[in-house]
């Protein structure tokens, strides 16, 4: 299945989903950097921050858990390409009163981009702060996730 003319990368002329052939791309260096916010109740970023949580230390389970999300992408997103990731970090910022700001930044000499592993480093840390910290909260909101920085492949990215 070759991808349609319509310029739709991820749809063959049939219409079916396809995995885009990136074989005659060359590599490139790539990175990328997400973003996204857990908002939450002014005492619960309180006890985040400090490590008091009933379910423990949320931000380092949060990291690993990241990581482990973005070395994963290519098994959870159905037409992402796997990739052997070669640096991913994470870092949290108070952002006070009430939320936390999480941040990956992925990197990768590859054919293909790496902002999905981004995101889902940013999402799925998200994701675990919020299970840790609903004992606590009950009206946690996850929201912002979004690419702010892209580099390498044809195309780059910076927002303000």
């Amino acid at each position: 299945m070759q991808p349609a003319e319509t310029g739709l990368s991820h749809i063959a002329s049939t219409g079916e989903a396809v995995m885009v052939d990136v074989s005659e791309k060359p590599v490139t260096r790539r990175m990328a950097v997400a973003e996204g916010y857990v908002v939450m109740a002014p005492r619960t970023l309180e006890l985040l921050l400090a490590g008091n949580l009933p379910k423990g230390e949320a931000l380092n389970t949060a990291r690993i858990a990241g990581i482990l999300a973005a070395k994963k992408t290519g098994e959870l997103i159905p037409l992402c390409h796997p990739l052997p990731l070669e640096h991913v970090q994470i870092d949290f910022e108070a952002q006070r009163p009430d939320r936390i700001r999480i941040e990956a930044r992925a990197s990768i000499s590859a054919k293909t981009g790496i902002e999905m592993e981004a995101l889902t480093a940013v999402a799925v840390a998200a994701l675990t702060i919020v299970d840790m910290t609903k004992a606590v909260d009950k009206m946690l909101t996850i929201t912002g996730v979004r690419v702010i920085e892209k580099t390498g492949g044809k195309s780059n990215l910076k927002r303000a």
